[in-house]
Parts: C-alpha cells; structure tokens; sequence
C-alpha cells in the first residue's frame, strides 16, 4: 500500500507537531481531538508555526496557504478515519486511555489501515494486543518539539508485518527525518532506555559524591561532550515526563534502572522544571533559561558512573540485538545531542576506570552497576 491520507489522534504538543511535519511532506491530514476547542488551539499553533518558517525563508507565503489548508480538523471519530492509509495516536501516555482509544477504532476502519502509537515507553506488543491487527500495529516514535528533531524510532511489536516496518520507514523518509529501527520491543526503547536511568544515576551521584548539581551537570557538559547538563536537560524535558518514563520502564523491566525516591518527590510537589519555574534548578520566568556551568566547575567531579550506567546500558542494547551499533550512535546523536560516540567517551574517560568505578559501587548497591562484558572489551 502507499500512505496517502494520515488521520493524527490528539491535537496536543506531539500531535499537531507531527500533523504539521506530515503536511509539510505533501499528506493529507486529518486531525482529532474530542473537542473543538483543542483543535482550535492546535491549529493557531500551526499556522504560527508556519509563518515563523515563511519569515525565516524555510517555505513561502503560498506554501503556508497550502500546506495548512491540507490539515483537516475534526472532532468525529468516523470521518476522521473514513479515508485513511494510516493511524498514528498521539493521546497521553496512559495506557488505559489507549485502550479506550483502540476500542472506539476497531471496528472503525478497514483492515488493511495501520496502526501507529507515538507514545514513548509503553510496549508496542502490549499495544498491539488491544487492536485486531497486531500485524499492522507499530510505534512510531517522535521527539519533541516534532517540527524540529529529526529522530523517530521505529518500534515494531512481536506480531508486526515486515512491510509495515518498510512502510513506515518510508514515511518517516519522507519527512525528511531520520528513521532508527528498534528491532525488539525492550523498555525505554534505544533513547528512553540511555537517558531516564541517567537522570537517577544523577542523583544518585550527588548523594554518593557529595558535590553539587552544578558542579556534576558540569562535567556531564565539558567531560562527557553533552549538550546540557542531565539535571539542566531533565529540567527542559519536564519532570513529569521523566517520572512517567520512570515508572512504565521500571514496571517492565525491573532491571534497566535503579529508581531514586527523588524524582517521585519533585513529581508529586508539580517541581517538573522549566515549564513549573522549579525542578532541579530554580527559573525565573517562562523563557528557557541556561544553568551556569562552566569548565571550571568540571574540573571538580569525574561523572565516571553516570558514564558507565549510560554505556551499560548502550551496551545492552547492542548485546541483545536491539539495534545496530550505526543506529544506536545515530540515536544518541539525534535524540540526546551526544557529540561523541559513547563508547568513544569511554575509551576518553579510560574504559578501565570507567569499570572499576561501575564494580566499586555494584560491592555497594548491587548487580545493577555490573560492567557489561560488550563494555569489558572497548579498548
């Protein structure tokens, strides 16, 4: 088959994002929300959006008129997906929510329409079992903000066709983005399953280290080449995000990460980050603001665990098959700006050193910090 006609559920910050990336792309769109104010609201976004590339040189004025003029708002279910090739729901990460979803679907749309779930760690096969065609049901994960990343993975579940994976690949081509195949559906995918136990290792750190946030997102920065510190980027992410993250994968797996009490805490007092004004660090105003962090902060902390969590996790993945060394590198690139490769951060930071720190704390905390052997061989 070949996507044409793509119906978007839920009109939110991911929804119209990806309804606008696919316009762009030449689709037509229909787009859902169970009230027309949402719509409303989605659709100002959009043309704001828009306007902001036209000024900018990206598209003309003509090209603003067309591309939103084939995004079709609609509130009724059944016109939205009366002539679609392709699904892609787009509602909260609440699994039950989807299952309310899937059911209104089922019985909906022809048999050969597949079925796309953006959501970013609820497990595809689960998913895929609330539909009747768990072989044209697939995650398609996008990142925030959708205009912008150029990352999506692509998740297909243990019953998914071979050519709905080629298809949605395709699509995701055709955007103009850049596709990642996950090739098993593992907790937290391939991003996901690096960053969220970074975010506890991180706190971890500071109570085992006893130095500042400051001084650890420093080094994170400067040593390990990140774009922004873990504290400074879980803080942009939202911590709402973070902790809903945090529970899906730890109530999946119970060994991908080590959950600290902290960011239940921060979760359940709204301290979510830029967006409350208060998370890890403390904001002013609404305006993305930048913690101080310096080279010579760095110099005070060697994040050799956060580090070694991240790469035995990265290690996993490659070990078990879950992507490709090329793809997880591209991920990690793509998804969390990483400028280095991670193991060439390890072999950076001395891959010995990076080891003997991961078994200093496993005598601690336990077999969670075992080295990986993937990791034992980078030279």
């Amino acid at each position: 088959m070949t996507i044409k006609n793509i119906t978007i559920l839920g009109s939110g910050i991911m929804g119209h994002g990806i309804a606008q990336v696919s316009a762009m792309a030449g689709y037509k769109v229909f787009l859902r929300d169970i009230e027309q104010k949402f719509l409303d609201k989605a659709m100002e976004k959009i043309k704001w959006s828009l306007q902001k590339l036209s000024e900018k040189n990206k598209i003309t004025a003509n090209e603003v008129d067309t591309i939103y003029s084939s995004i079709t708002p609609v509130v009724d279910l059944r016109a939205a997906t009366s002539n679609t090739d392709l699904v892609i729901e787009a509602v909260p990460e609440d699994f039950k929510l989807k299952e309310k979803v899937y059911n209104e679907l089922n019985g909906m749309v022809q048999d050969d329409v597949i079925f796309a779930s953006n959501t970013s760690t609820l497990p595809i096969t689960e998913l895929s079992k609330l539909t009747t065609r768990p072989q044209n049901f697939i995650g398609v994960h996008f990142f925030n903000p959708p205009q912008l990343m150029k990352l999506v993975e692509v998740i297909p579940g243990t019953q998914t066709n071979p050519k709905v994976v080629e298809e949605l690949t395709h699509y995701v081509q055709s955007l103009n983005k850049h596709p990642v195949i996950c090739q098993k559906d593992v907790s937290g995918f391939i991003v996901n399953r690096i960053f969220i136990p970074l975010v506890h290792e991180a706190l971890f750190s500071l109570d085992r280290d006893r130095v500042s946030m400051d001084v650890i997102d420093s080094a994170v920065k400067f040593k390990l080449d990140f774009p922004m510190g873990i504290f400074e980027l879980a803080d942009y992410t939202g911590l709402d995000v973070v902790y809903k993250a945090s529970y899906e994968m730890n109530l999946r797996d119970k060994n991908v990460l080590l959950m600290h009490p902290k960011i239940k805490e921060l979760y359940d007092n709204n301290q979510l980050g830029q967006k409350t004004g208060k998370g890890f660090y403390e904001y002013k105003d609404n305006n993305y603001e930048r913690v101080n962090l310096t080279q010579e902060k760095s110099s005070q902390y060697d994040p050799l665990s956060i580090l070694g969590v991240a790469a035995n996790n990265a290690a996993w993945l490659i070990e078990n098959k879950v992507c490709t060394l090329e793809d997880l590198n591209t991920a990690l690139k793509l998804g969390m700006g990483l400028k280095t490769e991670i193991f060439e951060l390890v072999k950076n930071l001395n891959t010995s050193q990076v080891i003997n720190r991961l078994r200093e704390i496993e005598m601690q905390q336990g077999s969670f910090y075992r080295p990986n052997k993937y990791l034992e061989n980078i030279k």
